[in-house]
């Protein structure tokens, strides 16, 4: 009865999906007017704008927005591959296209022993929760490599580094795919992709690396965990101001550079402790590359400078992994996620305004957004170390499984 029920559901997730999708094209297509600012004049203005300039065969030097690496270039140039289109209508085509494919792993990934849909259901539900702005950003098409990174990861080590090391190259954060990787294959193959495209950019393309700049330059952008600070600050006569920097809506004024130097600090703590729990984890199982990853890149996104919206579909997309695994005990925090996604819409593009002027509306939005965010990171760290590290009882499964916890007792 469950694979019956199992398959009956198949017809209504692809229902849910494609309308959904319909509506998210028709939004950035402008048939439908989402509310809050346009969120396409990124791709019709700095993206076609890009295109302009790495179609002659540089990278644009003089645009300090430009903070990706070099194999962005390639998905800026991407909508070249379909010419009967504008650029913009090209580029949420392929967006589209490319969350087509992520579903289809995700349905792939979901059959046999020990397999789930939930991993797909949650990538159904997820997007559209951010609403246009995942098709007017790029972040859709390296979600969908990272997805295939990890799927690809338990049968076929080296298919799995070398898109990894070409998905770091596209936007960098793909690289914590590797953190509980084990087979030597996956980094080697990981290290001679990433260095081999890097160096062919450097050699093809003059300003490959001047992103790491105009990147280490920015500031605390007003979506951020570090954001709230200033936020209140200003209802207390702090002489800051809001502005566009850099590519986003930042904070400039006093103490800035303090709350940005420690966001960097705790981002250097996250890594500290993933390297802590890499090195004394011993149990692992077919799922826990997925979460190591889904807890890694979580952990590093609360602690960003810079939260924008688009960030949340790379953890719908690993999120949507871990559920693919029917033992996953990412549950909760997963949920937390599609919750924090549902908020985010709301904070952008819905009530930006509010944001921006920091009145409660806005603040509100982003401490229930960001605690979110906080919440689902420490719980599914917790989890992560409960379930690989001895000395530690293990989680039960969502489904009760009644095996035995096993504890080990420091001798």
């Amino acid at each position: 009865m469950k694979t019956t029920a199992a398959r009956g559901s198949l017809p209504g997730l692809l229902v849910i999906w494609g309308l959904t999708r319909t509506a998210l094209l028709l939004c950035v297509l402008k048939v439908i007017v989402f509310p809050g600012p346009d969120v396409t004049s990124d791709v019709s203005v700095i993206y076609r704008g890009w295109y302009d300039v790495l179609s002659t065969g540089t990278f644009p030097l003089d645009d300090v927005t430009w903070q990706y690496p070099p194999a962005a270039a390639l998905a800026v140039l991407s909508p070249g591959l379909l010419p009967f289109l504008e650029y913009a209508t090209a580029f949420f085509v392929l967006a589209f296209v490319a969350d087509l494919v992520t579903l289809a792993l995700l349905l792939y990934a979901g059959r046999g022993p020990g397999r789930t849909r939930r991993g797909a259901w949650v990538w159904v539900a997820g997007v559209p929760l951010l609403g246009p702005t995942v098709y007017a950003r790029y972040d859709v098409m390296v979600t969908a490599v990272a997805v295939a990174a990890l799927l690809a990861g338990a049968r076929h080590p080296r298919l799995m580094g070398a898109l990894v090391g070409f998905g770091a190259l596209v936007k960098v954060w793909p690289v914590l795919l590797l953190l509980a990787v084990r087979r030597r294959g996956a980094w080697v193959s990981a290290v001679v992709t990433g260095g081999g495209v890097a160096a062919l950019f450097a050699v093809l393309m003059p300003g490959a690396f001047a992103f790491l700049g105009f990147q280490r330059d920015r500031g605390t952008e007003v979506e951020s965990l570090g954001a709230l600070v200033f936020h209140v600050a200003r209802h207390h006569g702090w002489e800051g101001e809001v502005l566009l920097n850099y590519g986003s809506v930042e904070f400039l004024g006093p103490y800035v550079s303090w709350v940005s130097t420690g966001a960097l600090f705790l981002t250097g703590a996250a890594f500290a402790w993933l390297v802590l729990w890499r090195v004394l984890a011993c149990r692992f199982e077919p799922h826990t590359v997925a979460d190591a990853a889904f807890v890694g890149v979580l952990m590093f996104t609360v602690t960003s400078r810079v939260i924008s919206p688009q960030y949340m579909v790379w953890l719908v997309g690993l999120a949507a992994v871990c559920l693919c695994f029917r033992e996953s005990r990412m549950g909760v925090p997963v949920g937390m996620v599609l919750v924090a996604c549902l908020v985010t819409v709301l904070e952008f593009p819905v009530w930006f305004a509010h944001v921006v002027a920091s009145d409660a509306l806005g603040i509100s939005l982003l401490v229930v957004r960001n605690g979110l965010l906080v919440a689902a990171g420490l719980l599914a760290a917790r989890t992560l170390w409960g379930t690989t590290v001895p000395g530690r009882r293990a989680i039960p499964t969502a489904s009760g499984s009644a095996r035995a916890a096993e504890v080990r007792v420091p001798s």
